[in-house]
């Protein structure tokens, strides 16, 4: 008291102590927290600021509270579990495999100081002093439910019911490329986690030339490229949280032109058969071909490889024109076969009655000797590699009443020499043909003509020579003309039997080509041909006619 009240005064049945304003200001002053005593009312009422240390009665929850400096703390109280977790992924820029969510809650009746969230599965967890409170680290794409704990200064509080199940998504994991090289292009195959959300499009980048190209899906073809240059490629993936990191190199890939390997039968025209008098068969037309033959001939060759997009020639070669009464020279040679490098030689002309000492038949089968005095044969092949056979001699009696032409050289064998005698004598059969199943069905080809046969005078009998198989045509005897070797198929034609009488023309050639069925040929003017549908693996194009270019793609 700041004066001194008499004592009488002081303690006078009229004067209340408590009414006096002094006095009350004294017990106002003295009645605060730091001197022991305590405030009280409800939750909104807590003193505010308060300081480390306040004590305060919450009537509102029916228990005293002191302020730890963060909180105000229940005497005595554990802290309740947060109850209505409710979890919401968080995906947007967040690197594969760490994911984020965040998990909002309603605090307990007694309200902890500090929360504890723990997903499931995975166990990754974060504290925090209220709702919401994010945990990161979560696989992606990978499904977590999520519960939470209450602490304060008496305990930690059991676990709260779990969230609702949310899928943790991610940018995408980084890709790995694997590169495959085709003609100016790399076919690129993208593979890599989409982080939980659906990968949008991917971007790649090449070495050198640092181009780059959006992708859509994998694989993908990367265009634009030098054949002959090795590139490499790094790319990274987007999805709808943004784009992951970049991948390694793929392996290093070189462009370039993809060729085409073709298997091929190239046929020559056959040899006109000898003419005028007991003329020789003509000599098959030369065959090459990648499909060994039966019958004994035929050499396996080597297929080609050609770039695409580039002309090669084929040339279907025409057989030697017959019909001619001149018995002084040889019948016509066939014309050449080509594809590409590749040539088949025309079959020789037939000898003629007055072409003594012919020996040099065509090089593809070679022509049968004529029956000159002395006779002539047998006409040898000179060409290699191998493309027929020798043909027969001719033979003469000496006393003009039996003369034959011995028979064009075959494809698969050598021609044969006249037999018999006037009257009975037989001309020399032409040689075989040779079979190849390029197609897939078996055909004989490149038969040589049969020898013509005759006696002067008229005297009857005797037979020409047989043409050999695969096309040769039949010899004639004693005024017939001799028979054509068969078209396509490279037949040497008949020698003609007596005079005057014309030689059999010989036959044309063929090309046939085998390719695999995902090319395609382009046949340029000039030629002839056709192509077969697809069958196992390959395509067959057939030219029967002409010359020009073909061309792969």
């Amino acid at each position: 008291m700041s004066r001194i009240r008499d004592i009488a005064n002081l303690f006078s049945a009229n004067t209340d102590a408590a009414t006096d304003a002094e006095v009350a200001a004294a017990i106002s002053a003295h009645n605060t927290s730091a001197n022991g005593h305590v405030k009280r009312g409800n939750t909104a009422s807590r003193p505010n600021p308060a300081s480390n240390g306040d004590v305060y009665m919450n009537t509102q929850l029916g228990y005293p509270e002191f302020y730890d400096g963060t909180a105000w703390v229940p005497i005595g109280a554990v802290a309740t579990a947060p109850s209505a977790l409710v979890a919401t992924n968080v995906g947007t820029g967040r690197a594969y495999n760490n994911g984020s969510a965040s998990i909002a809650f309603t605090a307990g009746t007694v309200p902890g100081s500090t929360y504890t969230v723990t997903s499931s599965p995975g166990s990754y967890y974060n504290t925090g002093s209220s709702s919401p409170i994010v945990v990161t680290g979560l696989q992606s794409n990978t499904s977590y439910t999520f519960t939470a704990t209450a602490s304060n200064v008496y305990g930690t509080s059991a676990a709260s019911a779990a969230s609702s199940a949310i899928t943790a998504t991610t940018v995408p994991q980084t890709p790995s490329v694997s590169a495959s090289a085709g003609n100016t292009e790399a076919t690129l195959t993208l593979t890599g986690e989409n982080g939980g959300s659906n990968i949008t499009s991917w971007s790649i980048t090449s070495s050198p030339a640092t181009t780059t190209q959006t992708a859509s899906s994998s694989p993908y073809t990367f265009t634009g490229l030098t054949n002959g240059t090795a590139y490499t490629f790094t790319a990274t993936a987007t999805n709808a949280n943004g784009t992951s990191a970049a991948s390694a190199a793929s392996n290093s890939v070189t462009p370039v032109n993809p060729t085409v390997t073709v298997d091929y039968l190239v046929v020559a025209g056959g040899g006109a058969g000898g003419p005028g008098y007991y003329g020789g068969g003509g000599g098959a037309g030369g065959l090459r071909s990648t499909v060994s033959a039966t019958g004994g001939g035929g050499s396996l060759e080597s297929a080609l490889i050609l770039n695409p997009s580039t002309n090669y020639t084929v040339t279907v070669g025409a057989g030697g024109v017959g019909g001619t009464n001149d018995f002084s020279f040889r019948g016509a040679a066939g014309s050449n076969s080509v594809f590409s490098t590749i040539t088949a030689t025309g079959g020789g002309g037939g000898g003629a009655f007055n072409t003594a000492g012919q020996t040099a038949g065509g090089n593809g089968g070679s022509s049968g000797g004529g029956s000159g005095a002395p006779a002539s044969g047998p006409g040898t092949r000179t060409a290699s590699p191998v493309q027929g056979y020798n043909g027969g001699t001719g033979a003469n009696d000496g006393g003009s009443t039996y003369a034959a032409g011995g028979g064009g050289g075959g494809a698969g064998g050598a021609g044969g020499n006249p037999s018999g005698s006037a009257g009975t004598g037989v001309g020399g059969a032409g040689g075989a043909g040779a079979s190849i199943s390029i197609t897939g069905a078996s055909v004989t080809y490149g038969g040589a003509g049969g020898g013509g046969y005759g006696r002067d005078g008229g005297v009857s009998g005797g037979t020409g020579g047989a043409g050999g198989s695969g096309g040769g045509g039949n010899g004639s005897a004693n005024g017939s003309p001799g028979s054509n070797g068969t078209a396509n198929r490279g037949g040497g034609g008949g020698g003609a039997g007596g005079y005057p009488q014309a030689n059999g023309s010989g036959g044309s050639g063929i090309v046939i080509l085998k390719y695999p069925d995902t090319k395609t040929i382009t046949i340029g003017a000039g030629l002839t041909g056709s192509t077969t549908a697809p069958s196992g693996g390959f395509k067959i194009t057939t030219f029967t006619a002409g010359t020009g270019n073909v061309s792969f793609a």
